[in-house]
């Protein structure tokens, strides 16, 4: 659905989320039931992006962008 945007691979952990921050970079927010994590930038690549694209982490570990419909 979406195109690929970054060329850096994300592993991910159990108990994070993972989003692209203001700040261009990935980012791992704790969970609720993720008691002794913090939040931490895990990627070192920084995507620059567009107004009317919503940014996200696929399965395969990169980042992508796919357009809003209503944006």
């Amino acid at each position: 659905m979406g195109s690929k945007v970054g060329t850096e691979k994300i592993s991910r952990e159990d108990g994070y989320l993972y989003y692209i921050g203001k700040d261009g970079f990935v980012w791992a927010s704790p969970m609720k039931h993720n008691k002794k994590g913090r939040k931490k930038k895990v990627g070192g690549e920084k995507i620059s992006k567009e107004k009317g694209f919503m940014y996200y982490i696929g399965k395969d570990g990169f980042v992508y962008k796919a357009k809003m419909k209503h944006a």
